[in-house]
């Protein structure tokens, strides 16, 4: 069984052994095999196991021995992004060449073995436990507050690490703010069964192992619909952010520079975002998005408190050699 969790046979199995496999992961794990579905995007493809377990979607992704970092342009960048570069390098008079300025912010190139993985296929809150408008541990200032806010025609109140509201359909949704640091949070997820990727898996869950800058190609792909750049007509509204669909494991993953996805190591430690830096530095939509890159170098933060509005996770579970 243990080489069929590695990509290269996994990816040769026969549709019912594939389908055998997915049970038998199902029944160790104690989660509901929701079937195999095939995921194809950016010249990559896997037809693999979904699963569901406590309210949540997870993925089988096989294993595999691949490449990661960057060091120089596999293709090129394309005009759109070559022109936005100069632009900005011409702006704050930069001398150096846009491949260097890149390259001192993506990890080395290095050989990386990758376990087989069911990881979760959206990223989840942490700081943040959903409420009903009438629990106890809403305080009256708030609700008062609330009150007052449920009188407009917005959706969504944040009273900054407190509480919040959101407007559902012709209700209202609540939450109440949690502070937690980085090792409470590990040790949490340990006693549910979970654990967070590691840098190199993230890279690996984002990029599948890809040579170029984005799983795409090195440049940005400006024809997608991107958060924070583009407003669609509002026929449009409801169409997803391109680069929130499931990749080519089943994954939403690097979507947002906004949204920092928290990841196991010694410290505390993010990848697939800056929180926003770029973006609300002016620098446009290529150097907003770069931290998305599955080879940029992760982010040890100063300190061990996890930031609600930036952090976020994907809990994974490993899969065990038989």
């Amino acid at each position: 069984m243990n080489e069929r969790l590695f990509r290269t046979q996994f990816d040769q199995m026969e549709t019912t052994e594939k389908q055998a496999l997915m049970e038998r992961l199902a029944a160790r794990y104690a989660m509901t095999f929701l079937g195999l579905q095939p995921f194809d995007r950016w010249g990559q493809n896997c037809t693999t196991g979904i699963f569901e377990k406590d309210g949540r979607e997870f993925v089988f992704v096989p294993g595999d021995t691949v490449t990661l970092g960057w060091e120089q342009f596999a293709v090129g960048l394309n005009q759109e992004s070559r022109e936005e570069l100069e632009y900005l390098f011409r702006e704050w008079e930069l001398e150096e060449e846009p491949g260097v300025f890149i390259r001192e912010r993506m990890v080395p190139v290095r050989q990386a073995a990758i376990g087989p993985m069911l990881a979760g296929r959206e990223l989840e809150e942490i700081n943040w436990e959903p409420v009903k408008l009438d629990d106890p541990r809403l305080r009256p200032e708030w609700l008062e507050d609330f009150r007052q806010f449920a009188l407009t025609d917005r959706d969504s109140l944040t009273l900054a690490g407190r509480a919040r509201f959101e407007r559902e359909g012709n209700g209202w949704q609540a939450s109440i703010y949690h502070r937690i640091d980085y090792p409470d949070f590990q040790s949490r997820l340990q006693k549910q069964g979970l654990s967070l990727p590691t840098a190199d898996e993230w890279a690996y869950l984002c990029g599948g192992g890809c040579r170029t800058l984005f799983p795409w190609g090195d440049g940005l792909d400006y024809s997608m619909r991107l958060h924070w750049f583009e407003d669609m007509d509002e026929e449009d509204g409801d169409r997803p952010y391109d680069m929130e669909e499931p990749n080519f494991f089943g994954l939403s993953i690097a979507f947002d520079p906004y949204m920092r996805e928290v990841v196991q190591a010694d410290r505390f430690t993010t990848c697939g975002g800056d929180g926003g830096c770029n973006i609300c530095g002016g620098l446009g939509p290529f150097l907003g998005y770069l931290p998305c890159s599955p080879h940029y170098k992760p982010a040890a933060q100063e300190d061990s408190e996890i930031n609600g509005d930036y952090d976020f996770y994907r809990p994974v579970i490993r899969v065990e050699m038989e």
